[in-house]
């Protein structure tokens, strides 16, 4: 049985830990290598560290692969990386700094050729793009540039889109619900149900285990993601596993703990 991953987010704002409410609210909680190594304890599957700065110039990016490689050489799970990628060098740097996939999304939305251009150069597998998207009358609609962009555009139509270009992976992350505690908008699977063909990241509004127990037995969700809510218990990875195994959630791996 191929098992789902629970995928912990962690949102890098000038350096520091954060988490955020409508992506818009960010509250500092912490120094990003000390929580690595407690997720490196706790076994995550995956974790996914996203760059959120506003400000992309050539400083802020280098300052922030130095981050990354530091991170990648005291983690032991596999880690996607995203924000203010806009070249193939930026996913070259990226990947020998230590990061075992990338992800876009402004920049694919902008230039979907760097989709085909890398999926190609570097293998589709290691390719995630993330989709943010709010609810618009009755609609689900792309946003971009941290959510605060409209671009129009359907979410089923810009998934295709990605899809025909070789994205390997599709992180779709609910603007609306991001921060608030209220549970995953499944609304949205019954959108894409038919047309996602590659293995999708669900993410935005895990306000408790139980929210992760809905999503992970949703035959299109391959991983259930969140931020804000890993980082409220001391061993959430761990807890987590344990609630759905407890609940007859099998499909998962089994909770595990030691220390580094």
């Amino acid at each position: 049985m191929k098992k789902k991953r629970i995928i912990p987010i962690f949102l890098l704002k000038d350096g520091n830990l954060v988490q955020s409410r409508g992506f818009s609210n960010f509250e500092n909680i912490g120094d990003p290598f000390i929580s690595m190594s407690r997720f490196s304890q706790w076994m995550v599957d995956e974790l996914i560290y996203l760059n959120i700065d506003r400000n992309g110039n050539l400083i802020h990016k280098r300052k922030f692969f130095k981050i990354i490689k530091t991170l990648s050489k005291k983690t032991f799970m596999p880690i996607t990386v995203g924000g203010k990628i806009d070249k193939l060098n930026d996913i070259e740097k990226l990947l020998s700094a230590g990061a075992d996939k990338i992800t876009m999304n402004t920049a694919a939305f902008n230039n979907r050729k760097i989709i085909s251009k890398s999926a190609k150069e570097f293998g589709s597998q290691c390719i995630v793009i993330s989709i943010d998207v709010k609810k618009i009358n009755q609609e689900y609609l792309v946003h971009i540039n941290n959510g605060s962009i409209n671009t129009k555009f359907k979410l089923q139509e810009w998934l295709d889109i990605c899809q025909n270009e070789g994205a390997g992976e599709i992180l779709i992350n609910s603007v609306d619900r991001d921060g608030k505690k209220g549970g995953y908008d499944f609304d949205i699977l019954k959108k894409i149900k038919k047309i996602i063909k590659v293995p999708l990241i669900f993410c935005g509004g895990a306000g408790s285990w139980e929210d992760f127990r809905k999503c992970v037995i949703k035959k299109e969700v391959d991983a259930a993601a969140g931020a804000n809510i890993f980082h409220h218990f001391d061993q959430s990875d761990f807890l987590l596993k344990k609630y759905l195994h407890e609940h007859k959630i099998k499909n998962v791996r089994k909770p595990q703990f030691f220390d580094i």
